[in-house]
């Protein structure tokens, strides 16, 4: 497969931001993000029995880019570049924008995705080596008229939940619907103010305890709907009330993961800490709103102990545990007088134990219910949506968590091949979950909507 750049442009805001908005704040939040981009790639056939427009390629490819320019003038700071650690210069210079051509059908690429090959899908290098813009898109069109399109928004300036938002906001205006037009909150500056650097440096030090030398593997498991609903039964029955899907997938894949690492380290358990980001508008009180742009993000952090045998109830207990420590009061302490210290305190302490020899660290991020597959241009919802692969010579055991079409979970796993090599054979794991299925296949049986 190859891709081949057609074009790059900068897309500018519709309208002038006014002088008043010209410098923009980061949040104290802003600061924990480790890593510059959260990149999601979409994908839409060009006919997906929907009764969606029959706009060719090149209106279709029109039409993105005058909406993109009109959501701009709304969502300004994705227009600016980022001016330093502390706030975004609005100065409208655009979005980076890249048309590209693939040379295969979409139906062939997503036949058996490989996620080593997405990458060039994206507007920019993954990692990047420098950050300037802070919107970043490539459109890709496939010879068949199917169009997979590549966002790398900063994450400096949101979060998933808020990347969802800007999705929404730019498909309505695609589509021309003045009723679902979105006008974003750009509330978190007021909020967490960032008077300077300190929480960052925490985080870095936090978070390199999650960054370790070796060859890093990305693959991709699948949870359908009927397979989770077992899962929650088995929690149930053993004590757990009402688990969620997130707090099920994660805990059993943790329990996999936990053993993963016994096997192929052949000695016994180690003592494991997971970590969860935590989404703090629903969180807050009163609760912030659907539009608020942002990071609000805080990280929950479960452990378990070196014992001999866990059980998945055991796990969802901890998880759930770790997460309703995050609440209210929390937040409120957070936005208070001391809320930094507070906040270095708890990352200098999930540090410390992630960072001890002996200890594997996990870290998840879930994408769930954030509505990525509403996503209608005009011409349909996307078929499938994904992140990227990690490869190189520095890796992560990261997690992230999306939802299929069809109420399953897609697990992007990110570990070191050795790692990967054992989990990818768990004969418990693959009772529950397919590897890499084709996302033309997944759910064939349910009615999707």
């Amino acid at each position: 497969m190859e891709v081949q750049i057609i074009s790059k442009q900068n897309v500018r805001p519709s309208s002038p931001t006014p002088p008043h908005l010209r410098n923009f704040k980061l949040s104290l939040l802003d600061q924990i993000i480790p890593v510059p981009y959260a990149p999601l790639l979409l994908y839409y056939p060009m006919n997906d029995n929907s009764g969606a427009s029959n706009l060719d390629v090149p209106k279709r490819l029109g039409v993105l880019k005058k909406s993109l320019s009109e959501t701009l003038t709304r969502f300004y700071p994705l227009a600016g570049k980022i001016k330093d650690e502390l706030s975004i210069d609005c100065n409208d210079e655009g979005a980076y924008y890249v048309e590209a051509q693939v040379n295969c059908h979409l139906s062939e690429f997503l036949r058996q995705p490989d996620l080593l090959l997405v990458h060039q899908f994206f507007p920019c290098e993954l990692p990047p080596k420098a950050v300037t813009h802070v919107a970043n898109l490539q459109v890709n069109v496939f010879e068949c008229g199917g169009i997979a399109i590549g966002i790398c928004i900063s994450h400096r300036i949101l979060d998933s939940a808020a990347l969802s938002t800007f999705l929404k906001a730019w498909s309505a205006t695609a589509r021309g619907s003045k009723e679902a037009i979105i006008y974003p909150e750009f509330v978190s500056s007021s909020l967490f103010p960032a008077n300077d650097l300190r929480l960052g440096d925490s985080a870095v030090v936090m978070f390199g305890s999650l960054f370790k030398k070796g060859k890093g593997v990305t693959k991709r498991f699948v949870f359908d709907a009927s397979s989770i609903s077992s899962l929650r039964a088995q929690a149930a029955s053993l004590g757990v009330e009402c688990p969620t899907r997130v707090e099920v997938v994660s805990s059993f894949l943790w329990k996999c993961l936990m053993a993963a690492s016994e096997e192929w380290r052949g000695s016994e358990r180690r003592p494991s800490l997971l970590t969860h980001l935590v989404n703090l508008r629903r969180k807050m009180e009163p609760k912030l709103g659907e539009n608020s742009m942002g990071n609000f993000l805080w990280l929950a952090a479960a452990k378990c102990m070196n014992k001999s045998r866990v059980e998945l109830n055991d796990l969802v207990g901890e998880v759930r545990k770790a997460i309703s420590k995050i609440d209210s009061d929390f937040v409120e302490q957070i936005k208070g007088d001391k809320g930094n210290s507070l906040a270095e305190q708890t990352l200098k302490e999930i540090g410390e134990f992630g960072s001890k020899d002996g200890v594997d660290y996990f870290g998840f991020s879930s994408w769930c219910r954030f509505g990525f597959y509403d996503a209608d241009f005009g011409w349909g919802k996307p078929v499938w949506i994904c992140s990227f692969a990690v490869s190189g010579s520095l890796t992560m055991n990261l997690i992230i968590l999306a939802d299929t079409r069809c109420g399953g979970i897609e697990a992007f796993v990110t570990l070191d091949e050795k790692d990967m090599t054992v989990l990818e054979g768990n004969p418990e794991l693959l009772k529950f979950a397919s590897l890499n299925p084709s996302p033309l296949d997944i759910d064939k049986s349910v009615q999707c909507t």
